[in-house]
């Protein structure tokens, strides 16, 4: 299998898309003015208390307060915050954590309203992003992650991955990090970092602790709270980092300085490899390029179609996620309504796999199966879902079939579900139901073209258009694109997008800025 990360880079949002032969399996899209927030750290406040649900609220700066749980709270929270009050009793000198007294842990089954108070200050990481009604959820026992490792403050712990099967690898490993982690830090081994030497592992440890000293350093400077200590990487790399294998063949991206940047991380993680991250310089959008728009378009939305006239329907509530399993109108199998349904529910369970990857649907999950009777063919279509969830990195656990032929799936729910919105808005009549003759289609993109150049003065621009619209400007000996450029000059560029609806254009600077040339025309 080979694997290939794609990252579009736009003016407003960095999509980036997984690639598993060639076939879409996860899609990420955020906005350029928001970040990432799990694996942020923060110094804040405790705003209220809840005794009754043992759990207290803190503000974070989010738009809602956070909520942190007693049970987050850590076993060395005591340790935790009698070294915050050492490193902010002096604001010149940064207080070692080697030198910090490690204190009894704090009751399994104790009351929150012993343990803080408000106004406290306390350190945190978000562990969840806000969903929906709710805020991010919070945890006071920190860590930071890396490739190979996890480091993990006021805890003396080295623990090795259990994926990581060999005795003797598990006892090597953990002896190593017992040798090189310094005093007052716990180490997780991930299973990456099996047959790795210790240079290596030395050499993350390092940068893992020097995120722990800047972070801790921003603490004791800190002026106003709440107080950003530590960003998690970007989301690239972020991604970069826990799905990186040898796998990969190629990383494409479509912006410079994220090419660097993804660029410098391969080289610190897998030198022999840093070759696979190229820059993409074609006309054509990066994801048109690769066929990862069309896949978007037929992935996402209520109904998903996947075998010989198959399909699901997915629908979301607040609770859970339901999918339906329908058998369309393909043709029955020559060996009865059985073998038929086995069929269908086996490419089901190989769709819906790829679908809460690529959602990143979590929570609770329902499916509905066609019903069969035999319990031989209910146990295949179980083994084939777990085979399938294996390639999973959430956190997932798959029952066997119900007698009403329903599976319930959890899985880890970090992040709200991606949704991407595939019906198109007609640009044209902007829901009115009429619109202007299409054949005058492209008079209306000449008069745009012609006030750009002649009233704006923008001489170079690239016009986006529907890719049966672009054949029909570029067809011909005399195209309608040679004569625009005859006509108005040879800066105007002709760009087939597949985003765009079939009488829908864009306009767009040769910095990549959107030129807002759309106007919505009252139909008589």
């Amino acid at each position: 299998m080979t694997s290939e990360l794609v990252v579009d880079v736009q003016p407003k949002e960095i999509s980036i898309a997984l690639l598993e032969d060639k076939n879409l399996v996860e899609f990420q899209r955020e906005g350029r003015n928001l970040s990432f927030s799990v694996g942020n750290m923060y110094l804040a406040r405790v705003k209220k208390l809840m005794p009754g649900l043992n759990a207290c609220f803190v503000d974070v700066g989010f738009e809602r307060d956070a909520f942190l749980h007693y049970l987050d709270l850590g076993p060395q929270f005591h340790s935790y915050q009698k070294y915050i009050k050492q490193v902010l009793s002096d604001r010149k000198k940064l207080f070692p954590i080697s030198r910090a007294s490690v204190l009894p842990d704090i009751e399994k089954d104790g009351s929150i309203s012993n343990v803080l108070q408000v106004g406290q200050e306390v350190i945190v990481q978000i562990v969840k992003e806000p969903i929906s009604t709710k805020g991010p959820r919070l945890t006071c026992e920190l860590s930071f992650a890396g490739r190979y490792l996890v480091l993990i403050p006021f805890n003396d712990k080295v623990s090795v991955s259990q994926k990581i099967k060999s005795g003797e690898e598990r006892a090597r490993l953990k002896q190593l990090l017992q040798s090189i982690k310094p005093k007052n830090f716990g180490v997780i081994v991930r299973t990456v970092a099996e047959g790795k030497r210790v240079a290596e592992l030395d050499a993350e440890l390092k940068i893992l602790l020097k995120h722990w000293e800047e972070s801790i350093t921003r603490v004791q400077k800190s002026s106003k709270l709440p107080q950003l200590v530590y960003e998690e990487t970007s989301r690239t790399v972020a991604l970069l980092r826990d799905l990186f294998s040898p796998s990969f063949t190629n990383i494409y991206v479509n912006d410079e300085s994220v090419f660097h940047e993804v660029k410098d991380y391969v080289s610190l993680i897998a030198p022999e490899q840093a070759d696979i991250v190229k820059l993409y310089k074609g006309q054509l959008p990066i994801f048109d390029n690769f066929a990862i728009t069309k896949q978007i378009k037929s992935s996402f939305g209520k109904t998903i179609s996947y075998k010989n006239g198959a399909y699901l329907i997915i629908e979301h509530t607040e609770a859970l996620h339901v999918v339906d399993v329908n058998s369309g109108n393909r043709s029955k199998a020559n060996n009865g309504q059985e073998a038929n349904a086995l069929d269908v529910n086996l490419g089901a369970a190989d769709e819906l796999a790829r679908q809460l990857r690529l959602r990143d649907m979590g929570g609770i999950i329902v499916v509905d199966f066609i019903d069969m009777s035999l319990a031989e063919n209910r146990q295949k279509l179980y083994e084939r879902m777990c085979h399938n969830m294996q390639k999973d990195r959430a956190k997932h656990n798959i029952l066997p079939l119900s007698k009403f032929g329903l599976m319930q799936i959890t899985r880890q729910r970090v992040r709200p579900a991606m949704d991407v919105n595939t019906a198109e808005t007609c640009p044209t009549c902007f829901g009115k139901g009429t619109i202007k003759p299409s054949i005058l289609f492209t008079d209306t993109l000449e008069s745009k073209i012609d006030y750009l150049v002649n009233k704006l003065g923008i001489k170079k621009f690239k016009l986006h258009i529907h890719p049966y619209v672009a054949a029909y400007v570029n067809q011909g000996l005399v195209s309608l694109k040679r004569q625009w450029q005859l006509k108005y000059g040879f800066g105007v560029k002709i760009i087939p997008s597949q985003k765009l609806a079939l009488l829908q254009y864009e306009f767009y600077d040769m910095k990549g800025e959107e030129i807002d040339m759309k106007e919505e025309v009252e139909m008589k």
